[in-house]
């Protein structure tokens, strides 16, 4: 058994657990396997072992990995910062965006869909601590922003991302359950959203008892990253 088989193994077996612990079916989390910065052979070897929907941070090296995995049918899920310059590669390239942080981001993702295309996928990503360094709307500026992005062509709102500061388990329990209360509130308001993108390796349990619908997981499967050579796309 590969390694990346052996870790998505183990991961897909700590997802199990904690789906049962939170009394939840299993069938409700999806595992989303991020790859960034690793090659193509990575993503190959994962698919291999049943994972197909890869989420990527640098949208450049996004695309070149995958011209190299046509042959594969593989899910694309952008789950980084989307500057307005980069907004053509990801409408023409990816299937999800996890993270639109402002209508104008999404306006020209609208616009720039190729046609023929089914919608985008977007989750809007929300600052739901608070955090200095980190992306993301406001969670007051969630549900105006949610109504707006629902009524755009070409994409599909699927719900709510976020990157929360990592902490204890109490605290991340916390964190998640604001999120969770957000994710509430936009479909008592009548937004029709199903996704939850929340939890990494680090805290995908405290996720789940939260109420994610889609974990993250990288190094977990994938093992330590080497940013070097790597530029934010």
């Amino acid at each position: 058994m590969t390694m990346i088989r052996a870790n998505l193994q183990f991961v897909r077996e700590r997802i199990a657990r904690a789906c049962a612990s939170a009394q939840r079916n299993v069938d409700e989390v999806r595992l989303l396997a991020v790859s960034k910065t690793f090659d193509a052979g990575a993503v190959r070897e994962a698919c291999a072992a049943g994972q197909t929907a890869f989420g990527e941070n640098y949208i450049q090296e996004a695309v070149d990995k995958m011209a190299s995995l046509a042959d594969l049918p593989l899910e694309w899920h952008c789950i980084g910062p989307i500057q307005s310059n980069k907004t053509r590669l990801v409408a023409a390239h990816f299937d999800w965006a996890h993270t639109i942080d402002r209508l104008k981001i999404a306006q020209r993702l609208s616009e720039q869909r190729t046609p023929g295309k089914s919608p985008l996928q977007v989750c809007i990503q929300v600052n739901i601590d608070g955090g200095t360094t980190k992306s993301g709307v406001a969670p007051a500026d969630v549900l105006p922003l949610a109504r707006e992005v629902a009524r755009l062509p070409g994409l599909t709102l699927r719900g709510l991302m976020t990157i929360p500061e990592p902490g204890p388990a109490d605290v991340m329990l916390a964190v998640h359950r604001r999120a969770r209360a957000l994710f509430d509130e936009l479909q008592r308001a009548g937004v029709a959203v199903d996704t939850l993108s929340m939890g990494m390796t680090a805290d995908l349990e405290t996720a789940i008892a939260a109420g994610s619908t889609m974990v993250r997981i990288g190094t977990a499967i994938f093992g330590s990253r080497s940013y070097a050579g790597n530029a934010q796309a």
